[in-house]
């Protein structure tokens, strides 16, 4: 007998879609058949639904402990449910202490250990004072490490800070001992610093004030700055939020040159323009900043060819205060994590064509393989019963009472998206109905490095 029996969806693989059933028995899919006929705890029917493995979400800011009242491990972990997320790597920052010695990623494991819906694992962070910390945390079970190219000096002790040229260069050569994945936020800091004192100081503070501030060759120049690094130490190499075709440009030539390198871009940049930031306001600040139409264009072409290997929520929620002033004095970061799914397959699939097997490559199979993560990221036997159910028929507007988050607020707020995530199971255990909401008690586990 099966624990669960999903019946009649039209199930997403590597080579495309069919309309088949799955069995599910003791958190695996068992069995993967036209008709399964043999009895089960739980029938579901996913008739006129996609049914495709959950995404696995490798860029999430969770704030606890230290910053909880941003966003804690229960609410992250719910908007993630509800969002079609069945995994997820937490990054290093904006908790206190940050992720950067064995003893902050402890108190980590502790916080969340009881208050996820989703499986999730942890990063660790490399900093300008912790270079004989590396070790202990890729012992300690890190799936990877994060870096800032960018500036984001804080004088909070035990807060997160960014690289100098000397701490990437020796980072990158440990982390390549270790044959861990860098992660890296690549602006150049020198230049956007200045430049937005410099708008500052002349009273311009718009939205598109902003976005000229952070010209795309700042990032280009320290997306080539890292992938030099990577290619004197050997290191693996992850670019996170791209956004810009420039920046993709240069990591795809890094590739067809046998560099072991990565990227990611996320739903802001191919949702929203740096036109459309000055009526939404500072909830939709983020660092890089959303760019002009003409530049979100090429970006959308980058994905559609292929260039961009999968697709992060970077979900860096904050309390609503820190999003008022101007947009240079706002908080940047988006809470994005509870609309990852329905609005890419919307953008992607419903409007522009994408291969829905070729989406889900985007939100799962290739950051499963990337961070080595065996047992995630497709539908096939033997694997976790990671899936979700996605309505392509089902249309609404996002609302701030249909959030989950600590701070109900979203740069989508007002935004009609056309499919709906209706289902989300995580090995097996429905932890999120469209109809019921969320479901059951926190079930999810931490996810172990596999070297």
């Amino acid at each position: 007998m099966f624990d669960l029996l999903i019946k009649g969806g039209n199930v997403v693989f590597h080579d495309g879609v069919r309309k088949v059933d799955i069995g599910v028995k003791d958190e695996k899919i068992s069995c993967i058949a036209e008709h399964i006929t043999e009895d089960a705890k739980e029938v579901i029917d996913a008739a006129g639904q996609f049914v495709m493995p959950g995404m696995i979400d490798t860029h999430v800011h969770i704030s606890e402990p230290g910053r909880t009242e941003w966003e804690g491990f229960e609410t992250g972990s719910k908007s993630m449910a509800a969002g079609g997320t069945t995994s997820y790597v937490e990054m290093p920052l904006n908790a206190l202490p940050a992720t950067i010695n064995k003893e902050a990623l402890d108190l980590k494991l502790e916080a969340a250990k009881t208050q996820n819906y989703v499986d999730y694992a942890f990063y660790g962070g490399l900093v300008p004072d912790n270079l004989d910390k590396l070790e202990e945390l890729d012992a300690a079970g890190v799936l990877a490490f994060k870096c800032f190219l960018s500036d984001i000096a804080s004088d909070i002790p035990g807060d997160f800070t960014n690289v100098d040229d000397y701490t990437l260069y020796k980072g990158m050569q440990k982390l390549a001992e270790l044959d861990q994945l860098l992660c890296i936020h690549a602006e150049n800091p020198s230049v956007t610093k200045k430049l937005a004192e410099d708008m500052v100081r002349e009273g311009r503070t718009t939205a598109m004030d902003y976005v000229e501030s952070r010209p795309i060759f700042t990032e280009v120049e320290a997306v080539s700055r890292a992938i030099l690094f990577a290619k004197e130490t050997g290191c693996k190499l992850h670019l996170v939020h791209i956004s810009t075709s420039e920046a993709v440009q240069v990591i795809v030539k890094a590739q067809q040159e046998g560099v072991d390198v990565t990227l990611e871009t996320c739903p802001h940049y191919l949702a929203i323009t740096a036109e459309q930031v000055e009526e939404i306001g500072p909830r939709a600040k983020c660092q890089p900043p959303l760019r002009k139409a003409k530049d979100q264009e090429k970006l959308w072409d980058e994905l559609m060819k292929g260039n961009i290997n999968w697709i992060t929520s970077d979900h860096s929620p904050c309390t609503e205060d820190l999003k008022q002033g101007n947009i240079f004095e706002a908080w940047g970061g988006i809470s994005g994590v509870q609309n990852n799914v329905d609005l890419m397959f919307d953008l992607a699939v419903k409007q522009r064509g994408l291969p829905v097997n070729k989406f889900v490559d985007l939100i799962a199979t290739h950051p499963s393989e990337r961070f080595n993560l065996p047992n995630k990221g497709e539908i096939a036997v033997g694997k976790d019963a990671d899936i979700i159910f996605v309505d392509p028929n089902q249309s609404y507007v996002v609302k701030r009472e249909d959030l989950y988050y600590k701070n109900k607020f979203s740069a989508y707020e007002g935004r009609q998206i056309d499919c709906r995530v209706t289902k989300t199971i995580v090995r097996g255990n429905v932890v999120f109905d469209l109809n019921e909401g969320i479901v059951g008690e926190p079930i999810g586990k931490l996810m172990a490095a596999q070297k």
